[in-house]
C-alpha cells in the first residue's frame, strides 16, 4: 500500500470550487461543522482517501461490518449562479505523524488543484479552558486582505488568539495550500475543550454561510448543543455534590450511596 491512496468514486467538472476542512480536532468543532454542511447541502461522495499514516486500526458497525477509518471528500454543485461549488473534507483521524499531517494535506490539496480550487476554509476548535456560553469565531487568514474581508462576517483576528501558531490540518492546509496558488481563512469557534462543542460548531458553520451565501437549517445542531449543555450541567452538580461530601472517615449519606451506585 501506498502512503497515501486517494479513491476516486465519481469524475465531477466543478464551477469555482471552494474546500472546506473540518478534521477532528478541539471540541470535535471542526468535524461536527464539515459533518453537519455535508448532510444539510447534502453533498455528494467524491473520493475516499486512506493512508498508512491513520491509526492501525478498523471501525466496526453495529452490525459488525468493518471498515478501514479513512477520510472522505464530499461535493456539492450549486445551484444557483451567485454560488460556488463546494468540496467538504471530513474523516476519522487526521495524520498521527508530523510526516504523516504533511503527506496527506499535500495530496489532498493537489488532488483538489486539479479539480480547480483556488480558496481553502478550514474549521476547527480554539479551546479556552472554561464554558463559552456565546462562542465567537477567531480567525487566521493568508493574507491582510482576507482579513479585513472576514472581519466584516464578524470574525475576531488578534495576534494573541490562535497562541502564535495553528497546529495540525487547519493550519497546514492554509500552509501547504499557498504553494498551490491557494488562500484561505481558518474559522475557530470558542470552546471550553472539555466536550464535543456543537454550539460552537454552529458559529462557525453561520459564519461560513455568510460568506458562501448558503442557506441551512441549524435545528439538529442546536438540539445537540442543549443536549451537551444538559450533560455538562450534570457533571458540574455532581462535582459540586462531591466537593461539598463529608471527609474521610465520615459516614456517607443516604444520597451519596445512591450517586456513587
Amino acid at each position: 500500500m501506498e502512503d497515501v491512496v486517494i479513491r476516486t468514486l465519481e469524475k465531477v467538472s466543478l464551477r469555482d470550487p471552494v474546500l472546506i476542512e473540518g478534521l477532528p480536532g478541539v471540541g470535535n468543532v471542526g468535524k461536527l461543522a464539515a459533518d453537519y454542511l455535508r448532510d444539510q447541502l447534502p453533498a455528494k461522495p467524491l473520493a475516499t482517501i486512506h493512508s498508512k499514516f491513520f491509526p492501525p486500526q478498523v471501525y466496526v458497525s453495529e452490525e459488525g461490518i468493518i471498515r478501514l477509518v479513512s477520510n472522505e471528500l464530499y461535493y456539492w454543485k450549486a445551484p444557483a449562479s451567485a454560488q460556488r461549488d463546494v468540496l467538504v473534507l471530513g474523516g476519522d483521524y487526521q495524520g498521527i505523524s508530523p510526516e504523516g499531517q504533511y503527506e496527506i494535506t499535500e495530496r489532498v490539496l493537489r488532488y483538489c488543484s486539479d479539480l480547480g480550487v483556488k480558496d481553502v476554509f478550514t474549521l476547527a476548535g480554539f479551546a479556552q479552558g472554561k464554558v463559552i456560553e456565546t462562542p465567537r469565531v477567531l480567525g487566521a487568514a493568508t493574507s491582510s486582505q482576507r482579513v479585513e474581508t472576514m472581519k466584516k462576517f464578524g470574525v475576531v483576528f488578534s495576534r494573541n488568539d490562535p497562541g502564535g501558531g495553528l497546529i495540525g490540518a487547519s493550519g497546514l492546509f492554509l500552509g501547504l495550500g499557498r504553494t498551490f496558488g491557494m488562500e484561505g481563512v481558518c474559522l475557530m469557534g470558542e470552546t471550553s475543550g472539555y466536550f464535543v462543542d456543537p454550539r460552537s460548531a454552529e458559529a462557525v458553520l453561520k459564519v461560513l454561510c455568510k460568506v458562501l451565501h448558503l442557506d441551512l437549517d441549524f435545528a439538529a445542531l442546536e438540539s445537540k448543543a442543549q443536549e451537551i449543555d444538559r450533560i455538562a450541567t450534570k457533571i458540574h452538580e455532581a462535582e459540586q455534590r462531591s466537593s461539598d461530601s463529608p471527609g474521610p472517615g465520615a459516614s456517607p449519606s443516604r444520597e451519596d450511596v445512591g450517586y456513587i451506585g
